[in-house]
Order: C-alpha cells, then sequence, then structure tokens
C-alpha cells in the first residue's frame, strides 16, 4: 500500500446468514425436509439461500489526513464497513489494509469494559490504540474536562447513562489523538450543548490532519466536516467524489425513492416481526386539499396509510430539511387531551395539524411504526412536502431565501 494511503479496501465483501433461528431447523431432518420442500430456493445474489451481502466488491482508498463523509440509506453497507476497518468483524472476501492507529466510535460505550470505572476505561482504551501509559497521562485531565464525568471518574461505566457513555467514548476516542478516527452517528445523540462541543471538537480533529471517516444521515454536519464523499447503495460505491456532488446525488436518490412503492422499499428499519408495513405517507393541504404540498399558516393532515392494523399502532414522524436536520417531531406515544382512538379509521393513521409554522421550502418526512413495544417497520423519506409561502396571524412569511426553517408568531411594540 502506498504510504501517503490510510486505508484501502480491495472488492471488499461481508455476507450474513437471515434466518437461521428463526426458521425453527433444530435437526439435520428438518433440515433436509425443508430443502426438499423448497428445492429451488435460492438468495437473492444466486448463491445460498438466505444470505444478505451487506457490502459487495467494495474497493476504496482513503489517502492520509483525508475527512470523508459516508452517505447512504439504511442498509447500504456504512456501519458494517466501519466495523471491518475497526477489526470488530471480519470481511467474508477481499481485504481491508488500515495504516494508522485507530480510534473508533461507532456505539454508546465502544470499546468500554462496563465493570471497569471511567478512569480505568481511560487506559484501557489508549492501550488498545496502542499509546503509552505516560501519553494517556498527558491528556487524561482534558479528557475528563470534556467528558464532564469528574465526579463520576471512579464510578462502573455500568452504572453511566447513555449521555454519560457517550460523553466518555467521544472525549477519549477525539483526544488520544489516533492517526485514524471511525465516527458512526455517535453524535445524534446527547443534548444539544454536548454535540455544539463534539462538532467544534471534530472539526478540530479534521484541520490537525488527521484522516476520518465518518457516518451521519445529518448532511450539514457532513457538507460542513467533509470535502469528499462517498455514496453507499446495496454493499457498493455508487458515487465517490466532492461532497457537495455526492449529497446532490443522495438527496435525489431520497426523491425517488420516495416516490416508489413504499411496500417494496428495502432500505427499512423494523426489528419487531413484521405484521405492518408502511404503504403510503402524505402531507395534505386540510384547505385546499393538495397533496405534497401545503401553504405555511394553514392547517394541514398528516396521513399514513399502513398494510395491516394492529392494537395499540403508534407513529412518529420526523420532519427534517433537506439536508435531513430534524426540525419537528410528530409522536402520538406522547399524548394529548385531544387525541382519539377511531375504531372506524381503517389501517390509517392521521395527524391534524392546526397551523404549519414551517418557512417556505421542500421538507422530507421519516416515519417510524411501534406496536407491541417494538419498532414494526420504519423509513427515511418516505415522503416529501413542498411549503409555499402564507400568512402567519397577520403577518406574511418571509420567501423561500430566509433563514432558519420556522415562522413564529409575534406582535412588536416600537415606538413613534
Amino acid at each position: 500500500m502506498d504510504p501517503s494511503t490510510a486505508i484501502e479496501t480491495h472488492e471488499l465483501g461481508k455476507r450474513y446468514t437471515l434466518g437461521v433461528s428463526g426458521r425453527g431447523y433444530g435437526t439435520l431432518r428438518e433440515a433436509i425436509t425443508a430443502r426438499f420442500r423448497n428445492p429451488l430456493r435460492r438468495s437473492d445474489d444466486g448463491g445460498e439461500p438466505n444470505q444478505l451481502w451487506a457490502l459487495r466488491d467494495l474497493s476504496l482508498t482513503i489517502e492520509t489526513g483525508e475527512v470523508v463523509g459516508l452517505v447512504g440509506h439504511n442498509g447500504a453497507g456504512k456501519s458494517t464497513l466501519l466495523k471491518i476497518l475497526s477489526r470488530i468483524t471480519e470481511p467474508s472476501s477481499g481485504y481491508a489494509e488500515v495504516t494508522g492507529r485507530v480510534g473508533s466510535l461507532l456505539e454508546v460505550g465502544t470499546g468500554f469494559h462496563p465493570e471497569l470505572t471511567g478512569r480505568e476505561n481511560i487506559f484501557l482504551n489508549g492501550a488498545i490504540l496502542g499509546m503509552r501509559r505516560a501519553e494517556i497521562r498527558s491528556r487524561f485531565d482534558e479528557i475528563v474536562a470534556f467528558a464532564e464525568i469528574d465526579r463520576f471518574l471512579d464510578t462502573p461505566v455500568k452504572r453511566y447513562s447513555s449521555g454519560m457513555s457517550v460523553r466518555l467514548a467521544f472525549a477519549v476516542a477525539a483526544h488520544l489523538e489516533p492517526e485514524i478516527l471511525l465516527v458512526d452517528e455517535v453524535l445524534a445523540v446527547g443534548d444539544a450543548a454536548f454535540q455544539r462541543k463534539s462538532l467544534a471538537k471534530m472539526s478540530e480533529v479534521a484541520q490537525a490532519g488527521r484522516t476520518v471517516l465518518f457516518v451521519s444521515h445529518n448532511l450539514a454536519i457532513i457538507q460542513a466536516l467533509c470535502k469528499r464523499g462517498v455514496l453507499l447503495e446495496r454493499g457498493r460505491v455508487q458515487a465517490d467524489g466532492p461532497v457537495g456532488e455526492i449529497l446532490d446525488h443522495y438527496l435525489a436518490g431520497l426523491e425517488r425513492a420516495s416516490a416508489a412503492d413504499l411496500v417494496e422499499r428495502e432500505d427499512r428499519d423494523g426489528r419487531g416481526w413484521r405484521h405492518t408495513v408502511l404503504k403510503k405517507v402524505e402531507m395534505v393541504d386540510a384547505s385546499s386539499g393538495q397533496r405534497n404540498a401545503v401553504v405555511g399558516g394553514r392547517p394541514a393532515r398528516l396521513v399514513v396509510e399502513v398494510t395491516e392494523l394492529l392494537p395499540g399502532l403508534e407513529c412518529r414522524v420526523v420532519i427534517a430539511n433537506s439536508f435531513g436536520q430534524p426540525v419537528a417531531v410528530l409522536d402520538s406515544e406522547v399524548s394529548a387531551p385531544a387525541d382519539s382512538r377511531d375504531p372506524e379509521l381503517g389501517p390509517r393513521l392521521e395527524c391534524e395539524i392546526p397551523v404549519v409554522p414551517l418557512l417556505p421550502g421542500r421538507y422530507r418526512l421519516d416515519v417510524g411504526l411501534k406496536a407491541n413495544s417494538v419498532i414494526q417497520d420504519g423509513l427515511q423519506a418516505a415522503a416529501f412536502f413542498d411549503v409555499e409561502p402564507g400568512v402567519l396571524e397577520g403577518r406574511p412569511m418571509a420567501g423561500e431565501d430566509a433563514e432558519g426553517s420556522f415562522a413564529f408568531p409575534h406582535s412588536w411594540r416600537l415606538p413613534p
């Protein structure tokens, strides 16, 4: 590998076997019987049955000092790639070469031992990165100050909240100076103040010349931190180039996916038994009946159709701007006196919005369904809708070039 190259993959592949425990095969006889019942059953890729390639023939080169953003739908292979580069899992085919110390922040508490204290885990993580004890001691106070856990430093990590764990994990990964930093969506966890501080630190790390591979669904963060983008689709590199071009490519793909049959989409997040899936999502202007185009300041209705009605079905909708930044959440689990259960509604959920306070622009809807306390289905960019200029409490809204996402009802008292 070239000395200037930090990461190189060649025809990298990762294959998983699906449904082994779910099919109920416990004996050789059951497996043979099932095979004779389905003699022609094969996987989607023509190989063994029930095989999923999370990555397939992925070749990628990242130079030392590059800050690269990975984007793609759920299931595109982003997290799998980072796990292989972190040596958490082994590839099924091809190879990956990584030159330098790797710091990974793939999920809350990655690499922490729950029985050890925060202090002990800092030294453990540093040792894993190949750092000497003196190096870790020199950065120890900075790590503790950044994580804001000094009171709990000698408490076992298993007693930390998720927010405390992610603060410590990020502080360790960012301050122990790995030559390569792998970050997967962790900055979505934690309070707003910590997120701002983490983004500032990420920017500092990027400007220091270290190699960063960053995964996030918040495209504005990727655009701010990265100069290069890589779009993954079904485990393969779909596009690679300047981050602005890659984000445009990705957004165009989201638009196409939202126009397709939602039932047939594969980039979904379902962890239940999949009794029901999203069938149609629409934002309707309550005054005109226009679909997926509403007027600011007027009422609207969010309509979610599903394939099958489940008892106690709940819905959570995140309204995001065109760069994937959440601007509002509509969550049926957070109840209000006006909520109701209508037996005549059928496999359909509706949310009445008395006033749309959004400024003109294009917005997307990320939708999740929950029943029996389990996520049944979820889709990012299940639908898009436009907000047209309107009037809010007698005051005309600003146009599409206005800053921000919301219009607030307000009045002024001014001197004569």
